[in-house]
């Protein structure tokens, strides 16, 4: 129940109820709720360690009011985070199954320029504040690029089964 509610809170800060999605498969959806119900904590836990290293890029008055948390996202969406801006705080979340763990950072990261700009979009000011972000953070910074690179910087490898790391 515990992991079966986490979902519905994520479900409510998303920017539609069906971005964060499991399986239909009853077996899958009980095995990954309740993974979900024993370990989102920690998993939780080390997403608000790289939204505060985020943090630390910035002078406290200019930091994004903002939230982290783990879901799975629906994958016809072909996302792997996002970041809500029509909510308060600002809501990042990160389908950590899509994304191998050391790159975690990297995702925060991207979702962190949109918080802190409080807008969607790659144009030249989420240029900016990525390549602030990256270099703070150790992150290789972005090449003068275009949108479409921009779109998926940082770059990392996408795990070949993103449901695996929900199935424990």
């Amino acid at each position: 129940m515990r992991g079966w509610e986490y979902l519905q809170t994520a479900r409510q800060l998303a920017p539609a109820g069906d971005v964060v999605a499991i399986s239909d498969d009853i077996g899958l959806r009980i095995r990954i709720c309740t993974w979900i119900g024993e370990n989102i904590s920690a998993v939780n836990q080390e997403l608000a360690d790289c939204l505060e290293a985020c943090h630390q890029c910035f002078y406290p008055a200019n930091r994004p009011q903002c939230r982290i948390l783990a879901a799975p996202l629906a994958s016809h969406l072909r996302i792997d985070a996002l970041c809500n801006i029509m909510v308060e705080p600002t809501t990042i979340v990160i389908d950590v199954g899509r994304i191998p763990p050391p790159d975690w950072l990297a995702a925060v990261v991207h979702e962190y320029a949109h918080a802190y700009l409080k807008a969607p979009g790659h144009d030249r000011s989420f240029y900016d504040v990525l390549t602030h972000l990256c270099l703070g953070l150790g992150l290789s910074p972005p090449p003068l690029a275009t949108e479409a690179l921009l779109r998926l910087w940082p770059p990392y490898q996408p795990p070949t089964d993103p449901l695996a790391f929900w199935l424990g």
